[in-house]
């Protein structure tokens, strides 16, 4: 499966996975302030944005896959590799299937522990409500969640911004995301097993991935770096970019040397 991507920059390589159901457009803000110090590279992950969903049966690790074999299109060998929500998910799933690829993780607004029963329920909901019905159940059920109370007081143009991008989201990807999130593991012990530099990103107002979830994966991983963004809720990265790019970039500055002066 090849993926659409975006990119900017040059040097180290950063992979940023986009949260569900958006796209690498969410991006926007980090390809073009990390772009500065680091190679930022964008995928759209199967089924959304530009990239095909295929026939597979839904899985985190085949999404996963899918992202190591455009590391090696593009000839990289090791590379940061982060996600939000859902994108998080992903690179967890990264990092137990390829952790010879990676250089440091970046874990955003997520969490390791699986879904509980209600959720894998509700997830079904939405899938087959999707599917039948198109995108008003992610507009009434899914969009909320995704913003913080501030960004939908003070910054209307940034809720519109997502409202749009979730909408686009193609009805049979959703399904697909879905089912294949409501089946994923388990993941303290792949943190536990990390080997390389992780940092983890919380919006302060984040009610779907709460710091509670953050602070758990810190635990997991001892030498970890939790940073709270101020003022953002589920979509940190989109809600206040410039918080979530300043964090992004003193951690490959601090912890991988990869940086630009």
């Amino acid at each position: 499966m090849q993926l659409y991507t975006r990119s900017a920059g040059t040097g180290l390589p950063v992979v940023l996975l986009h949260a569900f159901p958006l796209s690498s457009a969410m991006w926007l803000a980090q390809r073009e302030g990390l772009a500065k110090v680091c190679r930022v590279i964008t995928p759209d992950l199967r089924g959304f944005g530009g990239s095909r969903l295929g026939e597979d049966d839904p899985s985190l690790d085949l999404m996963a896959d899918d992202v190591v074999r455009l590391l090696d299109e593009e000839g990289i060998d090791r590379a940061v590799v982060g996600g939000l929500s859902m994108g998080g998910y992903v690179t967890m799933a990264f990092c137990r299937r390829h952790p010879d690829r990676l250089l440091g993780a970046i874990l955003a607004d997520t969490k390791a522990g699986p879904d509980p029963a209600p959720a894998r329920e509700n997830r079904e909901r939405i899938a087959q409500a999707v599917l039948s019905d198109g995108s008003d159940v992610l507009v009434s059920d899914v969009l909320p969640t995704l913003i913080g109370p501030t960004t939908k007081e003070r910054r209307a143009m940034v809720f519109g911004r997502v409202k749009g991008l979730v909408q686009s989201a193609p009805p049979g990807a959703v399904a697909w995301a879905q089912r294949a999130m409501a089946a994923r593991p388990d993941s303290f012990d792949t943190l536990g097993a990390l080997k390389v530099p992780l940092l983890i990103l919380v919006g302060e107002e984040d009610q779907l991935s709460p710091l509670a979830d953050a602070e758990a994966m810190a635990q997991a991983v001892p030498g970890s770096r939790l940073e709270v963004i101020p003022k953002a809720g589920h979509l940190s990265a989109v809600e206040q970019p410039e918080a979530f790019n300043a964090a992004v970039a003193e951690f490959l500055r601090t912890e991988l040397g990869g940086v630009r002066q």
